[in-house]
């Protein structure tokens, strides 16, 4: 038999009671143990942490399991976190690793397995290959050492550990949390049924500022969406802005994570808009200054701004286990990438919605200005943007059928506009004369071709998407 679990964008995902079981995470835990007694990191211990899938505290405790069974000291959560818990687990208590059980936005019927790196931040692609390596030697040999979790517990190999007080102190420290308590705001949130339930109301509370909770519950069906914060998903947040005449809305994914912000219109801001002003709003209202890092799929705006401001920018594959490593060594002011995920200096290199959201919603109380208000003036520094996203399915067969019709029908203009470079790091990006681009690239984590682009007239951005489809011939 093959062993399924291969590690993608970020970690191994899969179908629950398919591929993803308990077996198999065990096979997944036995690999990260022996990945970090190879590595001499052993002796740090391993934070874990879990989202509210169907039965992701249990498949947590599987793990922890045979990393005690292994002589590893385990921190595990009592409760369902987000995954930037584990990272700040992993910095804070100085551990060898972190994993997290989630499968972050995918739909209901998936869970996931993501580690940690010693530096809180997402496994490089070499880290990613040996830890495979190591899960592919348990699966084979069809081997792992463990123990039961009352054995460990009682052995304190495995200890629970609750982070909440030490996160929420430490975000306290990034903004000032009393403005906005007091700011008079009210503020739709929608949590997707995920694990950022709470957490803005529990920081916001006990001032002037009113925050309506949606979708708040635990609900592992996530019915009707998919924990992904876009504009599809957010259907209900969008009708709550407009019927409570809330000043924003706010959206968390599956692991809160990403984010998602619905203006005071009810218009959805894309996740590039968003990371263009929350880089507007870290360079121009706290006058950091810093390099800011985005990945291939993320917006020219930010090539804009690095140079109002002059601070350089810098462009990665897609993927935060590529953005996370150029964050760290450059000391870059932000990180983030097209799917609503955004990393900040002080906090931690990786991905996370709390601090995205505070950021943004201190934006507006800082200049006094609304979402749309805000976008306005974005534009008038650096233009307008429009950007979309089409993702479709497609037979896994047809993949290299697709791959071959994109290169040779590689176009040399788009719209009448000259392609003045090809990008092939990770798909295939024609960037025109004017700045705006066309990808076409397989998802890392599940069967489906997304096409972007990003222009500045959105009948031309729905032209440019349906070309992209159409070289793509799915």
């Amino acid at each position: 038999m093959n062993n399924p679990i291969k590690f993608g964008t970020d970690g191994w995902r899969a179908v629950i009671a398919d591929d993803f079981t308990f077996a198999n995470v065990r096979f997944c835990a036995q690999g990260a143990a022996d990945y970090l007694k190879q590595k001499g990191l052993a002796s740090r211990g391993v934070y874990i942490g879990y989202d509210r899938r169907f039965a992701s505290e249990d498949f947590a405790a599987a793990a922890a399991e045979v990393l005690a069974g292994n002589g590893i000291h385990v921190l595990l959560s009592p409760k369902a976190i987000p995954t930037p818990f584990v990272s700040f687990g992993v910095i804070t208590k100085k551990a060898g690793g972190g994993i997290a059980i989630t499968a972050s936005h995918n739909p209901a019927r998936w869970n996931g397995f993501k580690f940690r790196e010693e530096t809180g931040a997402s496994v490089s692609s070499e880290t990613s290959i040996e830890v495979e390596k190591h899960v592919d030697r348990a699966f084979n040999a069809n081997k792992v050492k463990s123990i039961p979790l009352a054995q460990a517990l009682q052995e304190k190999s495995v200890e629970y550990f609750d982070l909440t007080p030490s996160y929420l102190a430490s975000i306290n420290k990034l903004i000032d949390i009393d403005s906005l308590r007091h700011a008079g705001l009210k503020i739709a949130v929608d949590s997707m049924y995920g694990v950022g339930s709470g957490y803005f109301k529990t920081l916001l509370s006990g001032g002037s500022t009113n925050v309506i909770e949606i979708n708040s519950e635990r609900n592992p069906a996530f019915p009707g969406i998919n924990p992904e914060p876009i504009a599809v998903n957010l259907q209900k947040l969008l009708a709550t802005v407009t019927e409570q005449k809330a000043n924003v809305g706010i959206a968390t994914d599956g692991d809160a994570d990403r984010i998602g912000i619905i203006d005071e219109k009810g218009v959805f801001l894309t996740q590039l808009q968003v990371f263009a002003l929350l880089c507007l709003y870290l360079l121009e209202v706290r006058g950091e200054r810093g390099p800011l890092v985005k990945t291939i799929t993320s917006t020219s705006m930010l090539d804009r701004l690095g140079e109002l401001y002059k601070v350089p920018v810098y462009e990665t594959p897609v993927g935060f286990k590529y953005v996370a490593p150029v964050m760290i060594a450059q000391n870059a002011l932000i990180g983030g990438e097209e799917s609503g995920g955004y990393g900040f200096r002080g906090h931690i290199p990786e991905r996370d919605a709390i601090p995205a959201g505070l950021y943004f919603l201190d934006f507006m109380v800082k200049t006094g200005k609304t979402p749309s208000q805000l976008l306005s003036y974005l534009y008038s520094k650096v233009g307008e943007h429009y950007y979309d996203r089409i993702d479709l399915h497609f037979p896994e067969e047809k993949r290299q059928a697709i791959i071959n019709r994109v290169r040779e029908g590689e176009p040399k203009s788009i719209e009448n506009i000259r392609v003045a470079r090809v990008d092939t790091q990770d798909g295939f990006r024609f960037i025109l004369a004017d700045n705006s681009w066309l990808l076409i690239r397989f998802s890392g984590t599940e069967p489906i071709l997304r096409i972007y682009a990003e222009t500045n007239d959105t009948e031309r951005l729905k032209r440019m998407l349906q070309f992209g489809r159409e070289l793509a011939g799915v």
